[in-house]
Parts: structure tokens; sequence; C-alpha cells
């Protein structure tokens, strides 16, 4: 018989946790906090202003730091953001070090104080590594007793980290009842932040080399990049169709023939390739980071990084798979339910022996 548990959630200070999501941290914290809650634990979680009202989210930065005129005039100032950030967080493990509501802490979040602090705490800590290596991240895991039990989202995440930590491996998940299958169609789809490290251009340049028609859907927060290198190659073959939220999105991807997957960096998992598998809609894309953990050669087909020409080929070869080869395997390999198992045993074990495993 499952135990309820009380968990804390650490989210991010600085994006909401509502959809349309920034991201795939955004997405996997409202994913999981949801899903430990229908399993009948009692979750708390702590993250940024503007998140959906339906988390209850304890709001970080309720009172932000007033700095003086002299002491922004000093050399280290660093920028506003960055302060506030290390404010909200100083404030919370401040506060979780003194409460008792708790059996486990889930730090869910980028920054490095929830590791550096840890041992203040009265209970065990969970930090899910959802990046490659960060300096500040290294530098919290070396300032003294580290009782973190740490979790990487892919194999290939906990071997980039190995050098400094050894960390179970819990992959994402996504709620194969939300991402539905669809019918597919004529077009391609990418889906995600508009940003130049996804490589939204790498998609639109393999596209139009396959002769296909493409659908970018996703936040723009580098509007910069989206001016200068996206918006002037759009029309009738290239369509921006706005951010959206899961259930749109999931309808748009299972419109899709193949769905397009070009990271210029090593994706620590790939969400968004599970996401689309689990509309049933194949994959074409850069064999890169966590992705072909993800993905399998019955629903994708994947090419070295960056190398457009040879996307443009695997665009047809994507289309050939059957979708629900691609179905399937998010249902063995991807399913949420699979993710929420690995986290809820390892905070059974944790809250049992009361410190890091």
């Amino acid at each position: 018989m499952r135990t309820a548990m009380r968990i804390a959630i650490i989210g991010s200070a600085r994006y909401a946790i509502r959809e349309p999501f920034a991201g795939g941290l955004e997405a996997h914290t409202w994913t999981l906090t949801n899903a430990l809650r229908r399993r009948g634990h009692e979750i708390t979680i702590f993250a940024g202003p503007g998140c959906d009202p339906a988390l209850g989210v304890r709001e970080l930065n309720a009172k932000w730091p007033r700095i003086s005129a002299a002491a922004r005039a000093d050399v280290s100032m660093t920028a506003d953001v960055w302060l506030e950030e290390h404010h909200a967080y100083l404030s919370l493990m401040l506060e979780l070090a003194r409460s008792g509501d708790f059996d486990v802490v889930h730090n869910n979040s980028l920054h490095h104080l929830p590791v550096a602090m840890a041992s203040a705490l009265p209970v065990p800590l969970v930090t899910t590594l959802h990046t490659p290596p960060t300096p500040w991240l290294e530098s919290a895991i070396q300032s003294g007793p580290c009782p973190v039990t740490f979790v990487a989202v892919s194999e290939f995440t906990a071997r980039a980290w190995r050098h400094a930590v050894n960390a179970r491996v819990i992959t994402n998940g996504v709620d194969l009842e939300r991402w539905s299958t669809g019918p597919g169609g004529e077009r391609v789809i990418w889906f995600g932040r508009l940003v130049r490290e996804k490589g939204p251009d790498l998609a639109i340049a393999a596209a139009r080399l396959a002769g296909v028609g493409l659908d970018l859907v996703g936040p723009v927060p580098d509007r910069r990049f989206f001016d200068a290198e996206i918006a002037p190659l759009l029309g009738p073959e290239v369509r921006y169709l706005g951010a959206a939220d899961h259930g749109t999105l999931a309808e748009q991807v299972g419109r899709a023939a193949v769905a397009l997957v070009t990271p210029r960096w090593d994706e620590p998992y790939g969400l968004v390739a599970a996401e689309a598998l689990a509309c049933g809609t194949p994959v074409a894309g850069f064999a890169r980071g966590g992705i072909p953990e993800v993905v399998g050669a019955d629903c994708a087909a994947l090419v070295d990084g960056e190398d457009v020409v040879a996307l443009a080929a695997a665009i047809g070869r994507a289309r050939q798979l059957p979708r629900h080869a691609a179905r399937a395997h998010a249902q063995a390999h991807c399913a949420v339910g699979r993710m929420v198992d690995g986290y809820e045993a390892l905070y059974t074990e944790l809250a049992a022996t009361g410190a890091a495993a």
C-alpha cells in the first residue's frame, strides 16, 4: 500500500510554471507535481510569480532585496536578476532549514544554493540534473559535505556529470493521455523555444531542401534571433503558429507527418522527441545528447548534428515509418508513469533512511 508523503518541490524563480511552458524544465515540474498529487502525496511547490493557479504555488521573491545606492555602486554589484534569484533561493533554503513540514525536498531548479545549503536541511534533498555541468553547481557540490541525492534525466546526462557526482537515472516522461495519437498529415512540424541553440533555422533549411511545408510552434524568448533569422524566412511553406498550450500543441503535432528535432547543443534528454512519439509522429533529427536514448530506429531517423542535407533526406525516411510504432515506443519508454514510479520509489527510500542515498 502506498504511503502518502509530504514533498517540497523547488521550481524555477525566473520562468512561470504554466502553459505554454517556457521550456522542458517547467513542463517537467508541472507534470511531476500533478502526477504525484494524483497518487495522494501532499505537494508544496515553491516557484516564481505567474504560475498556474491550480498548482497552489508558494511564491518565491515575495520580498525583493533592498539594495542601497552605495552597495549598487560597488564593483561587485551584479545584474538585478541574478541578485533577485540569489535572494529568493537563499530565503527559501533558510525557511526549509527551520521547517518540519516535509519528508523530502526535491530541488527541480537550476540554482546552486539548494545544493550548497543541503546540509542545513532536516530532511533529504533530491536534485534533478536537467543540464550539462555548470560552474556554479560544481562549486556548490565541492563546497563541503554534500548530502544530496542526484538524479539525471538520461544516461547521457549522468555520464556528463560523472566527474562530479554519481547520479541515478530517472528519464523524463510525457502524459500519454494529454499527448494523444493524431492522424498525421502532409506538413512537418518543429516545436519548442525559438532560440538559436534549438536550431529552428536549421529545420527551415532542411524542410526546404526536402520540399515539404513546415510549421513552427513555440515561445519566442529571443526576439532578436527570431526577427533576424526566422521571420524573413516565413511564408506559405514555412509558417509560425505562435505558442500553444499542451492540448493545442498535441493536436498540431498529431497532424504533422514528421517532427523535426534540431538542437545545436547536446540535449540532456529531448522532451520534444518523446512528445512527438506520443502523438504517433515519427522524428527526424540530430543524434545529440540524450535524444538517441528517447527514440528508436522504428520511429525516428537521426543524423549527425547540424548536417542539414542529411536531415532533409532523413525527413523522407521518417515519413515512411508507421505512426503506430511511434506511439508504441512512447508507451513503452516515455510514459510519465515510469518517471513518477522512479521518483516515488526514491522519495520513499530517502524518507525511510532520512539521508541521501
